[in-house]
Parts: C-alpha cells; sequence; structure tokens
C-alpha cells in the first residue's frame, strides 16, 4: 500500500516526509489546470486537486492512495496565481502588502476502486506593509515566480512581512499537514473496511 504524491512542488515533498517518510513520487505529468469560471474562488483549489488525481490514478496500484494538492492565494475574491515575470510578482507584493489574505489548499486523496476524499484548508495571513525596494529586493533574489501570490512564507519574506496568521502555517506552504494526517488515517480505514 503506497502513498504516491502526484506533485512537482519540492515544498510538498518535504513537508510530506514529515507526516509520511515512505511516500513516492508520481513521474511528472501535464495536467491542465482550468476550471469554470463561475466556480467560487475558495472551491477552485478542490477542484484543481480533484483534476489533478483523476490524471494520476492510472500510476496507482490497488491498495495504493493518491494525492493531490493545488493551493491559491486569494485577494478581496480574486485567485493571484503563480505571477507571469518579475514585474507581476512585484505587483502582487504590492498589492498583499498591508492587507489581509486566505491562502486556501484542496487535497484530494483517491484510490483504485473507491471513492475518492477532497477536503480544503483555509488559513488567513496578514501583511505588514512593505517598501517597493523591500519587494524588489525578494522578488530578485528568491525568484517566487513558481509561487502562487508570488511568495513563499518559509522564505524571508514570511519573516519581514507576515503579521499574523489564522490557521494552518503548513497550509500556506503547501499542504495542511494536520488535517492531511488524519484524513490519511480516515481514508486508509475506509479502504480497509471495504475488503
Amino acid at each position: 500500500m503506497a502513498l504516491i504524491l502526484a506533485s512537482k512542488s519540492p515544498r510538498r515533498r518535504e513537508l510530506l516526509a514529515i507526516i509520511e517518510p515512505d511516500y513516492v513520487t508520481a513521474p511528472d505529468r501535464e495536467v491542465e489546470e482550468s476550471y469554470p469560471a463561475t466556480l467560487a474562488a475558495d472551491e477552485v483549489p478542490a477542484y484543481l486537486s480533484r483534476l489533478k488525481s483523476s490524471a494520476y490514478l492510472d500510476t496507482a496500484a490497488e491498495g495504493d492512495i493518491v494525492l493531490t494538492a493545488d493551493t491559491v492565494v486569494i485577494l478581496d475574491g480574486e485567485i493571484l496565481g503563480k505571477p507571469r515575470d518579475t514585474a507581476d510578482a512585484c505587483a502582487m507584493l504590492g498589492r498583499l502588502s498591508g492587507r489581509t489574505h486566505r491562502v486556501v489548499t484542496g487535497v484530494t486523496l483517491a484510490s483504485p476502486g473507491c471513492e475518492p476524499m477532497t477536503f480544503s484548508s483555509v488559513t488567513e495571513v496578514t501583511f505588514a506593509p512593505l517598501a517597493q525596494s523591500d519587494i524588489e529586493s525578494y522578488v530578485d533574489r528568491c525568484r517566487p515566480l513558481d509561487k502562487a501570490g508570488a511568495y513563499g512564507i518559509q522564505e524571508w519574506i514570511g519573516a519581514a512581512a507576515v503579521e499574523k496568521i489564522n490557521g494552518s502555517y503548513y497550509n500556506v506552504v503547501g499542504l495542511p499537514l494536520h488535517k492531511l494526517l488524519y484524513a490519511l488515517r480516515d481514508y486508509r480505514a475506509a479502504m480497509v473496511s471495504r475488503r
């Protein structure tokens, strides 16, 4: 019974190792991450994690569990995805400066022949006001172009900008470990009871 992480994110790989050190990674696949325009912003991560799950389920054998996830940053009801370039990253961080935003991660656990389990975790993050020079320095140094909202809380910006968080810190990094740990236990128990 293998746990298969279907994610290219090095942060998710590091996080999952904290609670499940013996997991394996799925081979990389391109998944079209599109969603209906009518979907509420908070519902997008769960939708995308299920979409990714269906694309990777054929990599699992009976008894294996495929784990997929998607994280978004939401400000004023708008999803701030991965920035297109450094200018876009600076603009995103300028918008987050001095404001509270939401980080939502959707997670799906799926196994061949079993109903998938999907859940979301929400964390509110409050940024202090940031000087433009600090924003530009961070973007130049850390190149957060692969991160939703153009920042990684575990990097310099987390120490410099994050005044407070309400919810799971790990969720902001990319996986809500507390909820995931207990969801995995429940999902495994449900799988065993079906045998």
